[in-house]
Parts: C-alpha cells; structure tokens; sequence
C-alpha cells in the first residue's frame, strides 16, 4: 500500500506553501493516510479517525464507517472541507466531504484538485511491472504537469502489505 501526496497548499490562485505534508502514518502506524482541501479541518478529522482507530484495532473499516456517522451527524464536523484517502494492509477507502466511505474496486485512489489525472495516470501504470511506489509517483508526476493546483514535491508513505 502506498498513498502520495503533493506539498502545495493554494489559498485562491496564490500558491501559499509548496512542502507541506499531506500524508502520514496514523495510530500506531499499521494505518497510513492523505488529505486534501482544508488543512485544518483535515488534521481535526486525522484526530477523529486516530481516536476510532483506538476504539476499533485492526478494523478500519468499521473504524472509518463510525467515524463517517459522526462526520454526518454532528454540526461542527458536517462543515469541514476535507477529504481523506486512507489504508491498511487489507483495505484502501476513500472518506468523502460528505462523509461517504468508499472502497475503490482496484485499489487505486486519488483525492484533490490533481486527483483525476493521478487517477487516470496510476490506473495506466497499474498493468506495468513498476512498484506501487513507483506507479504513484509517475501519477502524481503527470498530475504535477497539468494541474496548477498540484505540485512535484512529493510525500510518500508505504505499508508492506507482505
């Protein structure tokens, strides 16, 4: 499993930061996830799915689903512009701003305003003898070509699915 994320953060058309750091291991590090949109709201809900994470080890399904519930029915969360990619060993999902928790029928994932061309990218590496890495790489390389919104400077976080 592998998730990579840009470093460019946009308020606007004016680029504000071009290293932060989109993407890390979450818990007790057998998780690891991504974010795009609101910075703020993003780490708040990391917290929130760091917290379920504790209450249900090992399961992030069930995990991401409670958190979604939560996502959906409470005032303050319900406003957060943020989307998630997050995955484990077994399982990649993708946690939607409107709190929808989606499984991706090939593993294959991309959030953001350069999400469908990494999407497209990976999805035509994914028939290559190249790595999980090295496919998300590439992918996020292309999305980097043509989306202004999406930078080079990449974060790369991998689980050994071994």
């Amino acid at each position: 499993m592998v998730i990579a994320g840009d470093g460019q953060v946009s308020l606007g058309q004016t680029v504000i930061k071009h290293n932060a750091k989109k993407v890390r291991p979450l818990g007790t590090g057998k998780v690891i996830g991504g974010f795009a949109g609101a910075t703020a709201d993003a780490f708040t809900l990391f917290e929130r799915l760091e917290a379920k994470l504790e209450q249900y080890p090992g399961q992030l399904t069930r995990a991401c689903v409670e958190m979604a519930k939560d996502w959906r029915t409470d005032r303050y969360l319900r406003r957060l512009e943020a989307m998630m990619l997050v995955a484990d060993k077994s399982v990649s999902l993708v946690l939607t701003g409107t709190g929808d928790v989606l499984e991706p029928e090939d593993g294959i994932m991309a959030i953001g305003s350069g999400g469908n061309y990494a999407l497209a990218a990976a999805r035509a590496l994914a028939d290559t003898d190249q790595s999980a890495e090295e496919i998300a790489r590439k992918a996020m390389a292309i999305a980097a070509d043509i989306c202004v919104y999406t930078n080079g400077n990449l974060v790369v976080e991998s689980l050994d699915t071994e």
